[in-house]
């Protein structure tokens, strides 16, 4: 899992994408739920290595890349 000490280095997720971690929020809620929807979640936001679109998902499916 990573964490806030690991904002801007490069990280890996289990499907196998690399990107550098952006930011870690531990309650999280997505915006486009309805409001009384919205479950709060943690949250890591990664940005692809070679450019592209950010992705969400849980901390615990990252880990430090090298």
């Amino acid at each position: 899992m990573v964490g806030i000490r690991d904002i801007g280095q490069k990280v890996a997720d289990t499907a196998g994408r690399v990107g550098i971690l952006r930011d870690v929020i531990p309650d999280w809620e997505d915006p486009s739920d309805p409001p009384n929807e919205r479950i709060k979640r943690p949250t890591a936001f990664v940005w692809p290595e070679g450019g592209g679109r950010e992705w969400l998902l849980n901390p615990n499916r990252l880990r430090r890349a090298s």
